[in-house]
């Protein structure tokens, strides 16, 4: 799940290609494609799809390339057949060197045909475009990483680092799925130890013009919680109208959590990010930067830089109606309103202080505001390390030349919550380029420039390769 115009969403099915000529493909290139081809095909959305045919089409590409069954396999738990994950390991020749972990998630959002312009689980391209549910998020990723392993093993490559993948299923579904990766943290701890994990929410943003305006590496994100308003009324005729009505309670409440603006809290990675990214920054931007940066709390440089939607969430933690449900008639006075309030947290706050600011703006106490149970675990930032980020850098220097990479804090939620249940520091690779308009992710005709795909594809492999030598 990606998130933020700074950051910066026989038997493979079909292709189809149309509008511009698909380009000439390395011999490598053309295996990628049809691995990367077949697992988009493949339905893997939580209502109609299935994340356990796509792993066992992805292990039987790792036996075919000489894996064995204990190296690559796939795990399915019991009442949740259709959710299965795929992990598997390169062995390393180092006995004090710690694994990696390569995490993706294989699940996607739910896409109708009837609201597409194309069939979303065949991948076209078109124009110098990949268009189809998932092209982006996140089986790009998990594509790669797989097809990583494999190019090691053909090539006799062995790492000193052990290379570990999992390519889960639920990252994207609702509470009724299995989170695969939290279940294997919970239960199978040693198929996903390892000393840092690369995941998604890193990447690169492309402008409108297809130019690349810098490269991210995710460091950390903000934690997702729901919040549930309600207010309760005896009712009565709506003949009689009286003050007390749930339904004027409940707007009200709506307006003030509308309303309510939580200051500004930077951490270490946002800090960061700011202070790499001001150079790039108009004049006043720039002075905004510098002054934030000095004074949390002036108020001004925090107005300028909060005017662009993404950049308010990057500075402090948010909350945002999203769901109304009121009254029982229509010749009634209700005697239930109820509101949804979905509020993503600064890893510097807690769920507690939210959930007070939220009943302080509301200030009624016919408003009842519940915590839903969590879907994840609070995150937890990893350190911004030099041994993870400077040979990012470094490698981003060669093959993107010019481009600036930089330290982000996503505004949405990944699995890297899951991976920290067991201690393990997890970062949002950079290197495949999106759209500054999102893509289509999580929407629409999603969709990645064919580009992106290849040139990312040949900058991660190559990170793979250093991580695992050093």
């Amino acid at each position: 799940m990606r998130s933020g115009k700074w950051v910066v969403a026989a038997g493979f099915g079909a292709l189809v290609t149309s509008g511009a000529t698909a380009q000439t493909l390395r011999p490598d290139q053309a295996a990628f494609r049809e691995l990367y081809v077949e697992l988009v095909n493949t339905n893997t959305a939580y209502s109609n799809g299935s994340c356990t045919i796509a792993a066992n089409q992805l292990a039987k590409r790792m036996h075919d390339a000489g894996f064995t069954k204990d190296e690559a396999r796939v795990i399915v738990v019991p009442g949740y057949e259709r959710e299965g994950n795929l992990v598997a390991e390169l062995k390393g020749s180092s006995k004090k060197l710690k694994p990696m972990l390569l995490l993706a998630h294989i699940d996607v959002v739910e896409a109708n045909r009837e609201d597409w312009t194309r069939d979303p689980f065949t991948l076209v391209e078109e124009n110098g475009f990949f268009y189809a549910r998932g092209v982006a998020d996140d089986k790009v990723q998990a594509a790669i990483w797989v097809d990583s392993l494999i190019r090691f093993k053909k090539a006799g490559f062995r790492p000193k680092r052990t290379i570990k993948v999992a390519a889960t299923c639920g990252e994207e579904s609702s509470s009724k799925a299995l989170n695969g990766a939290e279940w294997l943290a919970r239960n199978l701890p040693e198929t996903l130890s390892a000393e840092f994990a690369l995941n998604e929410g890193g990447g690169g943003r492309l402008d409108k013009n297809g130019k690349p305006q810098f490269l991210a590496i995710q460091v950390g994100e903000k934690a997702n919680r729901i919040f549930d308003l309600e207010a309760t009324n005896p009712g009565g005729h709506s003949s009689v109208p009286r003050p007390d009505n749930a339904i004027y309670d409940l707007a009200e409440a709506i307006v003030a959590v509308k309303r309510l603006g939580f200051p500004v809290q930077l951490n270490d990675t946002t800090r960061a990010f700011l202070t790499q990214m001001a150079p790039t920054a108009p004049a006043a931007g720039q002075k905004a930067i510098s002054d934030l940066l000095a004074d949390e709390s002036n108020a001004q440089a925090a107005t300028i830089l909060s005017a662009d939607p993404v950049m308010n969430s990057t500075l402090r933690t948010t909350c945002v109606a999203t769901m109304l449900d009121a009254g029982h008639a229509p010749n009634a006075l209700p005697q239930r309103a109820k509101g949804v309030v979905n509020c993503r947290i600064v890893p510097t706050m807690s769920t507690e202080a939210t959930q007070m600011a939220i009943e302080a703006a509301i200030a009624n106490p016919r408003v009842k505001v519940t915590l839903r149970k969590p879907h994840r675990p609070m995150a937890v930032p990893p350190p911004l390390d030099k041994r993870i980020l400077d040979p990012a850098i470094k490698l981003a220097g060669e093959v993107f030349p010019g481009v600036p990479l930089v330290p982000t804090m996503s505004t949405g939620a990944t699995d890297a919550t899951m991976t920290a249940l067991i201690g393990i520091p997890t970062y949002g690779i950079p290197g495949i380029f999106y759209e500054a308009d999102g893509g289509g992710i999580h929407g629409l005709n999603e969709r990645i420039r064919v580009q992106s795909v290849y040139d990312g594809r040949d900058y991660m492999h190559r990170l793979i390769k250093l991580y695992a030598e050093r």
